[in-house]
């Protein structure tokens, strides 16, 4: 047997990360023994675990050992990272290490170098004279930069949950439609004021339904009042939220009474035609042709957006990025100082942005379907709380928390 030691350091107890380790070495057919165990004697003093796993070929324990790292594991062996210069652009060197969105460091001429930029399935660049590591999407490497590779000398931190009192702490999944839906707000609304008084950014991550469900005008109201400072959507999104304020209706049905209007289906159509004959969102509220909304709000208080597209947008409108590799470059350009995202009844906007976010960003997940907030967890957004409810009701009374 092929064995190898790794360690575990942190709340790896109360956050249930020490039972994670375990169930992935015995998933993958190995097995382990925890050598050393020291437990924080508080719940503000941290743990530490240091198991002896054991696996059948140094193939199989070089798998295991990255899929541990994933967790917060990391070898208890302190060898430097293993850097090798990239010579083509946009092209990684083979064994190139794949990153998680977990803290992460670089060991280096016997210092640890911290990355910058915690994000997922990004490689590696160190830079010696800045003496930084940063992570660095595939499309974005040039030839000479030193990209690490294996997975020797560098260190992840494990995620860990908000600590104190709160409801998350007694909830023992992080999807599920039977969580207590008030207290759940309230304490976001709280998390929320938190991050604000720290001077953290907040973003919402917005799918069409948020349109469709009646919400936009909760929306606009927590944009006006300056509790959202970035928003990322897609052309459906804006568009019919655009719809909505000019012609009262979102995907050809009446926001008020609840009925299709007639040829009420080309709708959105025309009001993609009509901002695209202005040239931008921006022109379409300065000359009076969009009076409200939310993307109208974000307009008049200088809220960043970016509008993400994809392959069956109508238009689209003249805003929306339609390369998808510039779209997720705009996004990471605006993601400095987010600590808190709501991810408002999007699935393919919540995953997209969810691969680009930090793990230290508290993720809330809101949709009338679980399986989106799963989907979210189950690609590496570890930190993602799902809050299984309508996103109509959930903003409602979010602005009555926050008092917008």
């Amino acid at each position: 047997m092929e064995t190898e030691l790794v360690e575990l350091v942190g709340h790896i107890i109360d956050s249930l990360t020490l039972a994670k380790i375990l169930d992935v070495i015995l998933a993958a057919g190995a097995d382990y023994q925890i050598v050393e165990f020291e437990i924080g004697k508080t719940n503000v003093d941290s743990s530490r675990a240091c198991i002896e796993v054991s696996a059948e070929s140094r193939d199989a324990l070089e798998l295991l050992v990255g899929q541990l790292q994933l967790q917060g594991a990391n070898r208890a062996a302190r060898d430097e990272a293993t850097l090798v210069v990239c010579d083509e652009d946009g092209v990684l060197p083979e064994g190139f290490y794949s990153t998680t969105n977990l803290a992460t460091a670089v060991l280096h001429g016997g210092s640890w170098f911290e990355v910058t930029n915690s994000e997922m399935d990004c490689a590696l660049v160190v830079d010696d004279l800045s003496a930084t590591a940063r992570a660095v999407p595939m499309h974005a490497v040039r030839a000479g930069d030193r990209i690490v590779v294996g997975f020797e000398g560098i260190r992840v931190e494990a995620h860990e949950r908000p600590r104190g009192a709160n409801p998350f702490e007694f909830m023992s999944s992080e999807v599920s439609s039977e969580k207590p839906k008030s207290l759940l707000l309230a304490t976001v609304a709280e998390r929320i004021r938190e991050a604000k008084r720290s001077g953290g950014r907040l973003l919402a991550v917005c799918g069409p339904a948020v349109v469709h469900t009646g919400a936009a005008p909760d929306l606009a109201r927590l944009v006006r009042a300056g509790w959202v400072d970035v928003l990322f959507a897609g052309n459906g999104f804006a568009a019919h939220d655009i719809e909505a304020q000019v012609l009262g209706t979102s995907l050809g049905v009446s926001v008020t009474e609840g009925t299709p209007a007639e040829h009420g289906h080309a709708n959105h159509l025309r009001v993609i035609n009509e901002v695209r004959r202005r040239g931008s969102i921006a022109a379409a509220v300065a000359d009076g042709y969009v009076s409200a909304g939310v993307m109208y709000e974000c307009v008049v208080r200088g809220v960043p957006f970016v509008l993400g597209g994809s392959v069956r947008d109508d238009g689209p409108l003249p805003d929306v990025y339609t390369d998808v590799v510039q779209a997720a470059d705009a996004m990471r350009a605006q993601l400095p100082g987010v600590t808190v995202a709501l991810m408002l009844a999007s699935t393919l906007h919540a995953v997209a942005t969810g691969n680009l976010l930090p793990a230290s960003v508290e993720t809330y997940c809101v949709d009338i379907n679980p399986a989106v907030a799963t989907k979210l967890t189950d690609r590496g957004s570890h930190q993602a709380l799902g809050i299984v409810t309508d996103v109509g009701l959930f903003l409602r009374e979010l602005v009555e928390h926050l008092g917008a």
